[in-house]
């Protein structure tokens, strides 16, 4: 018996680390159908540890499960994300501005290759690729900010994308396209010298402009996704 219990602990786990990665690196993205028969079979696994893994996904908010729909990975909530993303876009803004100063011509070049390489990505987007892009971008642009204190509230933003584990061009595809150009737009700022406030508002537009597509994105949908079932789902 012992046995037996160990072999379906291991399977569950299994389930678990498998749909999670799936999760994270934004190949299940929010509203995603997580079909217990489906991950089974592609686990080589019946569907009881699959089952306690999504329990265990449930129970960390990354899955939910609603009468007559499923299991589903969890929308975003859109609060926190609301919230998370204005108080980026204002600390992100001040620290690029007071970054400006300590920006070298090899940064600058260095974010023009990164934006360059988001640029190159946009005709097969990979939105986790991109956002991990994204990231890198910007690090070049505020990782220079003199101030300790706006720097870590900076990172504890970033951090708590990651934790909301969204990829917003997930969604919007779209924005990505805006987002590389408004990248040119600041690097031409910084690179003309542009005041504090002008940088700053530039950046802090350039992060809203995210949320504000995501937003739309969300009230057009209804706060739900709809997934088109696959050919072995429908059987």
């Amino acid at each position: 018996m012992a046995a037996v219990i160990a072999l379906s602990v291991s399977k569950s786990e299994l389930a678990y680390q498998w749909i999670k990665a799936r999760i994270s690196d934004g190949t299940f993205t929010p509203g995603y159908r997580l079909v217990l028969g489906a991950i089974g079979k592609d686990l080589g696994v019946s569907v009881v540890p699959v089952r306690e893994a999504i329990r265990r996904l449930e129970a960390e908010g990354l899955v939910t499960f609603e009468r007559n729909v499923g299991a589903q990975v969890a929308m975003l909530e859109e609060t926190e994300y609301l919230y998370t993303m204005q108080t980026l876009s204002v600390v992100e803004g001040v620290a690029t501005a007071l970054s400006a100063p300590f920006i070298t011509t090899a940064d600058i070049e260095r974010a023009r290759t990164v934006n360059q390489a988001m640029t190159a990505s946009l005709e097969d987007l990979n939105p986790h690729r991109f956002t991990e892009l994204n990231l890198e971008f910007h690090s070049i642009l505020f990782e220079n900010c003199p101030n300790p204190h706006i720097l870590d509230l900076v990172h504890r933003g970033w951090n708590r994308m990651k934790v909301l584990r969204d990829s917003t061009f997930s969604f919007v595809p779209g924005r990505a396209r805006d987002s590389v150009a408004e990248h040119d737009n600041l690097l031409q700022l910084i690179e003309a010298g542009a005041d504090a406030l002008t940088l700053e508002l530039a950046a802090r537009a350039h992060r809203t402009g995210t949320l504000d597509a995501f937003l739309a994105y969300q009230k057009s949908h209804h706060l739900h996704i709809e997934v088109e079932p696959s050919p072995r789902e429908k059987a």
